[in-house]
C-alpha cells in the first residue's frame, strides 16, 4: 500500500512540475537589428496578419501545443477555435495567410535560426542561441 502511495505522490509532483515549467512565452526573431522590441499589440498583429513595422515571417506551433495555447490566450487574446475561424475566413477571401506551422518547439527554433526574418514563440526558459533576439516576453506567474 505504501509503495502505491509513494508512486502516486511522485506522479503528482512530476505533473505539478510539468505544469509550472512553462510559466511564460517568449517571442524570438532572427534579425540583424538586435534592438528590436515589439509590444503585445505588434506581436498580435504579426501573428494575425496585421501590419508591423518590420519585415518578419511568423512561425507557429501546432494547435494542440501548450505553448501555442498560452500564446493565443495571453498574447493574441483569442481561443484556438476563434483563431481557426478567422484564418478560414481569410483563406476563403484570399486576404491573408496563416503563419507557417512547425510541429515542435525544436523545429520552430531550428527554422528561426536558418531563416532571417523568421519569428516564433517558445516557452519561457528555452535556451536561445546568441544569433537570435527575444523581441517580446510575457510571464504568466
Amino acid at each position: 500500500m505504501t509503495k502505491y502511495l509513494i508512486l502516486f505522490i511522485f506522479s503528482c509532483l512530476i505533473f505539478i512540475h510539468d505544469v509550472s515549467a512553462s510559466t511564460g512565452v517568449i517571442v524570438v526573431a532572427n534579425t540583424a537589428d538586435k534592438s528590436i522590441k515589439l509590444n503585445r499589440q505588434q506581436v498580435r498583429n504579426l501573428f494575425m496578419g496585421g501590419a508591423v513595422p518590420y519585415e518578419l515571417e511568423a512561425i507557429s506551433l501546432p494547435s494542440d501545443n501548450q505553448t501555442r495555447v498560452l500564446f493565443n490566450t495571453k498574447v493574441v487574446g483569442l481561443t484556438e477555435s476563434r483563431i481557426q475561424s478567422y484564418w478560414a475566413q481569410m483563406r476563403f477571401t484570399g486576404r491573408k495567410r496563416a503563419p507557417k506551422e512547425m510541429d515542435s518547439e525544436s523545429s520552430v527554433l531550428e527554422y528561426i535560426e536558418n531563416n532571417v526574418g523568421a519569428v516564433g514563440y517558445l516557452p519561457e526558459g528555452t535556451a536561445i542561441p546568441d544569433n537570435l533576439t527575444v523581441i517580446y516576453s510575457i510571464s504568466l506567474e
